[in-house]
């Protein structure tokens, strides 16, 4: 029983420790060495790779697989779960043909959508059916050769930036080294001050009649001032290196530049939303609201006063910025029909014409 719930170990395998082909164990041979083949994936020991495929190609000598094998192609398994090794061989494989990058897409949707296909592929050589892997196998295939331009570029590329990379670790590593040994120089230099200022020191306490203080407080000031200037030439040449020495430094580099804080989420996408015509204030005195503010019926089902002033001073001030005699002359009206300006000429010289203003207030409560 495993303690603070931890997962039980896996148990080994007896079958793991035997060769198929000549039934070697290794707890008889510890020095026992299994190979497998990225063909089939099963696992036997180096002497049965040795004496079958050394001669040449020869069918897998397990039961019920049949497929021609090379020695060239048996490695030791990196993995102790041989599923696990098989997938990273193929995810390698795929990942060599599927190489295409970022910056060769449009948009980040269109890179998504590639990365999604390029798993969906690995899915069926891993997991998929005998039909499923036939059709990713030739889809592959078809791949490769269509793009085998792409394919070598990207290749190449990829391979500068590794170069590119271990250089500027390289530089890094050596550009650290030579700060280790500037820090050991410095802390050298000032034991040496130090030791020469005591003689000093003694020698000036020894043969002058000076104060002990004022002599003990110069040297110790001298000493500062070497030490700042030590610091000052130190950071000058640390700066101005790479203009001495370009073999420490890489050329096409960005630029660092600190990265920006986050800004939290605004749903309005940056709009400013403070009203300009009117500042809102936290109360206003109305007599329709007197009852509201003493009554905790209104509030108890979470009414908010500041949400009605809000929006009652937004509809007042709402229309102060729109002049629609200016919109009304820049356009054309459309005509009326004649028979429907007779008709109201008619009304309006009989006085027949009634004229009604309806207004209609709702009110809050």
């Amino acid at each position: 029983m495993m303690r603070n719930g931890a997962s039980k170990p896996i148990d080994n395998n007896p079958s793991d420790d035997i060769c198929p082909v000549c039934k070697s164990n290794r707890y008889l041979n510890p020095s026992l060495q299994f190979l497998i083949n990225p063909e089939c994936y099963h696992k036997m020991c180096s002497t049965c790779v040795d004496r079958i495929f050394t001669s040449g190609p020869a069918s897998c000598p397990v039961p019920y697989c049949g497929k021609t094998l090379r020695k060239k192609g048996f490695h030791k398994a990196f993995f102790g779960d041989l599923k696990v090794e098989r997938e990273v061989d193929i995810r390698k494989r795929v990942g060599a043909v599927f190489n295409r990058r970022q910056d060769e897409f449009e948009t980040l949707l269109d890179y998504n959508n590639y990365l999604d296909d390029v798993e969906c592929l690995i899915f069926d050589l891993v997991q998929g059916t005998k039909e499923e892997k036939i059709k990713a196998e030739e889809r592959l295939k078809a791949y490769r050769e269509s793009n085998m331009g792409d394919i070598e570029e990207n290749r190449r590329t990829g391979l500068e930036e590794i170069e590119m990379e271990k250089r500027r670790e390289k530089a890094e590593k050596e550009a650290a080294r030579q700060r280790r040994l500037a820090v050991l120089r410095e802390e050298e230099e000032e034991k040496l001050d130090v030791a020469k200022s005591k003689r000093d020191v003694l020698e000036r306490l020894a043969n002058t009649d000076e104060d002990a203080n004022k002599i003990t407080q110069q040297a110790q000031n001298i000493i500062l001032k070497k030490s700042s200037a030590r610091r000052t030439l130190a950071e000058s040449a640390e700066s101005n290196g790479s203009a001495r020495d370009p073999g420490l430094t890489l050329r096409g580099l960005k630029k660092k530049e600190a990265p920006v804080a986050e800004k939290p989420y605004d749903p309005f996408g940056g709009v400013d939303l403070t009203p300009s015509r009117y500042v809102l204030q936290d109360d206003y005195d109305n007599e329709w609201l007197s009852n509201a503010k003493s009554d905790i019926r209104h509030m108890a089902g979470g009414y908010s006063l500041q949400e009605y002033y809000a929006r009652t001073m937004f509809e007042a001030f709402s229309g102060l910025g729109v002049f629609i005699e200016d919109e009304v002359a820049g356009r054309s009206l459309p005509a009326a029909p004649a028979s429907v300006g007779t008709a109201a000429a008619v009304e309006a010289s009989t006085g027949k014409m009634k004229i009604e203003h309806k207004m209609e207030l709702d009110d809050v409560f």
